[in-house]
């Protein structure tokens, strides 16, 4: 039998998550990306995007997530000499926690960015051989005090 874990006991309290990871690209992919040069537009800021949309979406990514209220959520893209880090945070007021959301909203944020470089990191065969994602990994996780109901 398949089924969700109950919280319905669980009191509602305050809770933060913040996923951190990177990913590696070629030192010219970086360049590119710093000097606004990738066809696709701006990769760091429709990764942002899309990592804040996937963390509202993540109970439908991942089958055992329940729906959780977020009150707040950010993501961060920023480059490094070769590659692209992110620093997701996720936050509310519920009785489950959100690292879930956290980590799928860092994580989709890197992956629309290697969507948009990717005709850049490509070998001659095709593949990605400097291109690598990972760790992506919880950093922060906070439980404050009950909420009244």
């Amino acid at each position: 039998m398949v089924r969700q874990r109950s919280v319905g006991e669980k009191p509602v309290i305050a809770r933060t998550a913040v996923a951190e990871g990177r990913m590696t690209l070629s030192a010219a992919t970086a360049r590119a990306i710093v000097r606004g040069r990738v066809e696709k537009g701006d990769p760091l800021a429709a990764g942002e995007l899309a990592g804040l949309l996937a963390m509202k979406r993540t109970p439908e990514l991942i089958p055992h997530c329940h729906v959780v209220r977020l009150t707040g959520s950010r993501v961060e893209l920023t480059t490094r000499a070769r590659g692209v880090s992110v620093r997701a945070v996720a936050e509310a007021l519920d009785r489950t926690g959100v690292e879930m959301e956290a980590l799928v909203g860092a994580t989709v944020a890197l992956l629309t960015v290697w969507d948009m470089v990717k005709y850049l990191e490509k070998d001659g065969r095709g593949l990605y051989p400097r291109t690598s994602l990972g760790p992506v990994r919880i950093r922060v996780k906070r439980k404050g005090r009950a909420v009244a109901a």
